[in-house]
């Protein structure tokens, strides 16, 4: 089985959770985890459980693409992540506009505004992970 790319979108509240298929080509929503909770531990299982090679965190920058202090607060977490996974790769993918995104794509799906409000945080990591894997490809 080859290595995926797991993405998180972490929130004050949740933390949503998507994969890349074997491939690195396409992003899927997987989970949400509760940033309250013992997230982390339930991470470890999934990092596990998918063969995960490389961890993408959402950045929240700025518009202007400047750091403000949710920023930092992700630096802080993306620090503490690759000394729990030395092993694994912790990078960090601009997240400006993946909600809105997110939002926007379940609406367009149809859903209600509560059956979106129980998928907007893996669908914004999926969005932040597809990001990503375009701008891989040449």
């Amino acid at each position: 089985m080859a290595k995926r790319i797991l993405c998180l979108d972490i929130g004050a509240v949740r933390i949503g959770v998507a994969l890349s298929d074997p491939l690195g080509m396409f992003a899927q929503g997987v989970a949400v985890l509760s940033a309250k909770g013992k997230w982390k531990l339930e991470l470890d299982a999934l990092m596990e459980k998918h063969e995960v090679s490389v961890l993408l965190v959402g950045l929240p920058l700025r518009t202007d693409g400047s750091r403000g202090p949710e920023a930092r607060r992700i630096l802080d977490i993306v620090q503490a992540l690759k000394e729990r996974y030395p092993e694994i790769e912790v990078r960090t993918w601009d997240e400006r506009y993946s909600t809105v995104t997110a939002h926007q794509s379940l609406k367009e799906r149809g859903l209600s505004e509560e059956q979106r409000r129980g998928m907007v945080d893996r669908t914004a990591a999926a969005v932040i992970l597809q990001s990503y894997l375009d701008a891989r490809i040449p």
